[in-house]
């Protein structure tokens, strides 16, 4: 029924063809230099033919390959530009599309969900996905009520491929870890695999959606298309048309970008500080730049698509995090240092030069120093390079901290919307962000220090 490569051992052989192919590769590549050709030319040409099977795989598989495809997306920019360079199409072909299934596979799935008169409950039906990604793929349509929508319709046996390809994935994470410097590919493999059955339930994804679609209604920023009808497998939300963020990366305007930008930051910060949910999924395929902004027609807003993933934040982005950022900011190293050993992020094992840690976090935060920061490239990549580097003392240092649990998705999302940030090019006001929307930032905003903390654990 499903076009997915449904048995296990079928997905596996073409994932395991990619290191295998990798090791070819490279062999050819000797072979070219051995004859005499430039070394510089050839390994571009490597880095080329990697990239195009790597993405061509993980985008047919679609299932959890494509999901860590996506996910790796957003950290082009932190790849040096030799290496970046013939990564980017392919990764940017990853963030908006993947082959569709078969339509009699997905008529069979409305008609199992919505029943066999499902045609009635549309004025209109196109059979041609417009947007085909991981585990499902987005037709548009219009409702019965006139209203224009989007129908997301889920892969049959999505969660087996997922589960298989994650799997899969994680065995051969080492050989993938080359590919984006600096970054453990293990636990973001973890990290996916532990989502997959939130990933997968619609209801909850249905729920997350109409939670921010009511708390945004009318914003004059931000548009989330509220939430039509939902059942097992399908999904019926408002269609919203726009530009799509990958496009305003490649193309787009100055005045696009630092607008995406912003608006970008905002709700990385706000939708916590709304609704007690964060957007966990923030790669250039779920977002649009929409016209109509607070200045009129030639403004602009941003659409989001997709909560699929979310982290659940009843009280908003942890205090802790704004009040260590400020104190950071300010310079105050003890008090820092205490901050982050008593939320566990230096293990009580470990001691720590407080000024070192200071040293270490200040080139990260740089962009919440000035009232507007230009995120680039090549910034993301020194930062990459400075904690990737083992001979530096940041990646020594680095090393011996910890991540704690509850902040695993929430420092994903953060790095992510960074990178794409970083691909826009887009220069933020972002300290005006932070003042508005994360707590504790602001001096006297309500802030937990390290004695009320540990209170508070052992109530």
């Amino acid at each position: 029924m499903s076009d997915l490569p449904r048995k296990a051992v079928t997905r596996t052989a073409k994932l395991a063809a990619l290191p295998l192919g990798f090791a070819g590769r490279a062999t050819w590549g000797l072979g070219k230099r051995i004859v005499g050709e430039s070394a510089e030319l050839v390994g571009r040409e490597l880095q080329q033919r990697t990239a195009e099977q790597l993405f061509k795989v993980l985008g047919e598989l679609k299932g959890g390959a494509m999901k860590f495809g996506q996910a790796l997306s957003v950290f082009e920019s932190a790849l040096p530009e030799e290496v970046a360079g013939p990564y980017r199409a392919a990764l940017t072909k990853l963030q908006e599309a993947a082959p569709p299934m078969p339509t009699r596979t997905m008529h069979a799935v409305l008609e199992e969900r919505l029943g066999p008169d499902w045609r009635e409950l549309f004025e209109e039906f196109e059979d041609k996905p417009a947007a085909a990604a991981s585990i499902g793929q987005v037709h548009r349509a219009v409702w019965h009520d006139g209203r224009e929508v989007a129908v997301k319709v889920q892969y049959p046996g999505a969660g087996e491929a997922l589960l298989s390809d994650l799997g899969q994935l994680s065995r051969f994470a080492r050989l993938l870890g080359p590919l984006i410097p600096g970054m453990d590919i293990k636990p973001l493999i973890a990290e996916l695999r532990d989502r997959v059955s939130e990933e997968l339930d619609y209801a909850l994804e249905a729920e997350a959606q109409a939670v921010h679609a009511e708390e945004f209604a009318g914003d004059p920023d931000v548009v989330v298309p509220a939430v039509v009808h939902q059942c097992e497998q399908v999904l019926v939300t408002e269609w919203i048309d726009g530009i799509p963020l990958s496009e305003i990366i490649a193309d787009g305007t100055e005045e696009q970008r630092d607008r995406a930008g912003q608006l970008l930051a905002r709700f990385l910060f706000s939708g916590p500080a709304r609704t007690g949910l964060l957007h966990a999924d923030p790669h250039p395929g779920n977002f649009r730049l929409l016209p109509g902004g607070p200045g009129g027609e030639d403004d602009w807003r941003l659409g989001v698509l997709d909560f699929g993933t979310v982290d659940r934040l009843p009280g908003g982005l942890p205090t802790p995090i704004g009040v260590s950022l400020r104190m950071t900011l300010d310079g105050e190293a003890e008090t820092v240092y205490e901050l982050l050993c008593a939320e566990g992020f230096v293990k009580e094992t470990i001691d720590l030069d407080p000024e070192a840690v200071l040293d270490y976090l200040l080139p990260i935060i740089e962009p919440a120093r000035v009232d507007a920061f230009t995120f680039t490239r090549s910034w993301m990549r020194g930062q990459a390079a400075r904690i990737a580097d083992p001979r530096s003392p940041a990646y020594q240092l680095g090393k011996r901290l910890n991540l704690p649990p509850a902040y695993l998705l929430i420092h994903r999302v953060t790095l992510s919307t960074i990178g794409v940030l970083c691909q826009l090019g887009a220069t933020v006001r972002l300290r005006d962000e932070l003042e508005e929307w994360l707590p504790g930032f602001v001096t006297g905003a309500a802030e937990a220090g390290p004695d009320e903390e540990e209170t508070a654990a052992g109530a």
